[in-house]
């Protein structure tokens, strides 16, 4: 069974950097992402729109985008939304040998330790961690992260295809500055917001008054 690569976020709102990580991801993996909107986060405060608001964006971002597709299965989970109940329950469905990959950013893989279950999430799936020039990681590993990730580190892309799980990718790509909370920000305070998200989604928060935008 060939890898299957999931992307989860909570996607408040989806912008040009999400795509662009998606996207090398997707070029460099020759794989399709699916990206995966979170329904209750339980690291971080409720978001600022409705799950069904969040999805309706991801589907306006991904149209057209070849290799790229919304993946609801948190959303219609019952309950807090951990990603190591939703790695459990693709073992579940696409048995223990199939090869699944969680991509994430490096901000988000240096927290790793403040997640549920964190250190059991190797044995469920590899990590692509996409990171920009002068990374964190490059400053080096919180202790208990190096120690879980030492002789995991893989040097190519083939090497996830090769086990179910356990190794760590990391991914280099286009610098964005764009992030959801600034997003969110620039938007409240009527800054220039819109170059940041893909079109049709910077027309669907401006239509519906999201983030505090006037509404058209």
């Amino acid at each position: 069974m060939s890898l299957r690569v999931y992307y989860g976020g909570t996607f408040d709102p989806v912008h040009n950097g999400h795509l662009a990580i998606a996207r090398a991801a997707r070029d460099a993996l020759h794989r399709t992402i699916r990206l995966m909107p979170a329904a209750d986060p339980p690291h971080r405060p409720p978001p600022g729109a409705t799950a069904a608001q969040r999805v309706a964006m991801l589907d306006l971002a991904v149209a057209g985008e070849p290799g790229l597709r919304v993946d609801r299965r948190e959303l219609e989970r019952a309950g807090r939304s951990y990603t190591i109940d939703t790695l459990r329950a693709l073992r579940d469905e696409y048995g223990a040998q199939a090869p699944l990959a969680l991509l994430v950013g490096a901000d988000s893989f240096l927290a790793l330790p403040s997640w549920k279950d964190w250190r059991q999430l190797f044995s469920e799936a590899h990590f692509v961690v996409a990171e920009r020039p002068g990374s964190p990681l490059d400053a080096g590993l919180p202790p208990e992260l190096a120690a879980a990730v030492a002789g995991r580190w893989a040097d190519a892309a083939a090497e996830l295809e090769a086990a179910p799980a356990g190794r760590v990718l990391r991914l280099r790509q286009p610098l964005h500055e764009a992030s959801a909370t600034g997003i969110r920000d620039l938007i409240a305070a009527g800054g220039p917001w819109r170059e940041r998200l893909p079109a049709p989604v910077a027309d669907y928060i401006a239509l519906n008054g999201l983030y505090g935008s006037r509404v058209l």
